[in-house]
């Protein structure tokens, strides 16, 4: 059976972003009056030549998304398990070189910070460790998720990658969805910035969607961090392995996600810079490009950014998030994965998305009415 891989490796990383820049004002025009859009008309509306077209894009956007899913923006809340890693990463305060103090939430302290998540209305929770096989394999996510399994309408993790019978069996103990980024498309960037570790496979992380669409999960996330490489190049991927999924796994749902490079332990400079303006038209473009796909927003976003852009395509929303294991209730004080920048609380960001004429829903799917 044929992989995204099979695919990604027919493409060229320097003739793929040329190609992007080749694009014409014409070329944009013509996306825009399209009413399904290719690939092709994807690299137009990421491309330069969109630019003077992103009112119009902003506006199209927002009529599509309003069309598909309403005024309603779904709440979910990040719960970082562990910061115990094995790989070396550039951008991450998480990585095996940084000396920082390692924390696995035990029992106990994964009820505690529950019991807080809970009290602030929370019904859709995305755990989050650092890949360490040893401490937080299989087996420890397996038993965090039936620990609070009950707790929650659908839980959704972002691990290491693994093999299909692992995610078979994490199904089974009631897992919603899986988010897994690629990082960057960029084959030899990506093993600068993962110079050790299982995580600097490439090819592995690359198939685990793959894995994910053969063994029956509901929801699959997909995704770049933009700032290692050039953005648009890695949007176009991004697009492009959506398409393969969909059409191969077509049971499934997709989510993307939109992380910039944010301030952490060990400090990282973006390669390229990702402007407001090149995140709103990417946005945007992912919402004209696919009007069912699910685009969700961080807090690695600050509050006059996250105020408009739940407007313009965006179906979820996190808040109040720690990334640090226990941060809720536990150890407030500990390591963050990455700083923050959006710190209002739950109830300031409902009553935001209130004021903006936007129901916050904090459940839209139960696991058991299947």
């Amino acid at each position: 059976m044929k992989s995204f891989q099979d695919i990604f490796d027919t493409y060229n990383w320097a003739d793929t972003l040329a190609s992007i820049h080749a694009k014409t004002s014409r070329d944009v025009e013509f996306a825009l009056l399209k009413d399904k859009r290719n690939l092709e008309d994807f690299k137009a509306l990421i491309s330069p030549a969109a630019k003077p077209y992103l009112e119009q894009m902003a506006q199209q956007s927002k009529t599509i998304t309003k069309k598909r899913f309403g005024n309603t923006i779904q709440m979910y809340v990040p719960m970082y398990l562990s910061n115990e890693c094995q790989n070396i990463c550039t951008y991450c305060g998480f990585s095996m070189t940084n000396k920082i103090p390692r924390r696995t939430l035990t029992d106990s302290e994964i009820l505690k910070e529950v019991s807080f998540l809970k009290s602030k209305g929370y019904d859709h929770i995305l755990l989050v460790t650092g890949e360490a096989n040893k401490t937080v394999g299989v087996s420890y996510i397996k038993h965090a998720i039936e620990l609070i399994k009950d707790q929650f309408s659908n839980i959704t993790i972002e691990v290491q990658p693994l093999n299909q019978n692992e995610y078979e069996s994490l199904i089974d103990a009631h897992l919603y969805a899986v988010l897994v980024y690629q990082e960057t498309y960029n084959r030899a960037e990506y093993k600068k910035h993962h110079p050790k570790g299982k995580k600097s496979n490439f090819d592995y992380r690359l198939e685990t969607p793959d894995r994910l669409g053969r063994a029956g999960i509901h929801k699959i996330g997909l995704g770049a961090l933009f700032g290692l490489e050039d953005w648009r190049a890695d949007s176009f991927f991004t697009a492009l392995h959506l398409k393969y999924l969909q059409k191969t796994y077509w049971k499934t749902k997709y989510s993307i996600s939109f992380p910039r490079l944010r301030p952490h332990s060990g400090g990282l400079e973006p390669k390229v810079e990702m402007t407001d303006s090149d995140l709103v038209q990417t946005i945007c473009a992912f919402r004209l490009f696919d009007e069912d796909v699910e685009l969700s927003m961080s807090t690695r976003e600050n509050e006059t950014f996250r105020n408009h852009i739940v407007h313009l395509g965006i179906t979820s929303i996190s808040a109040e998030s720690k990334t640090n294991p226990g941060g809720y209730a536990v150890e407030p004080q500990s390591l963050e994965q990455f700083e923050i920048s959006d710190e209002r609380s739950t109830e300031l960001i409902s009553k935001m998305l209130q004021d903006n004429g936007l129901e916050p829903v904090w459940k839209d799917w139960q696991q058991n009415w299947q």
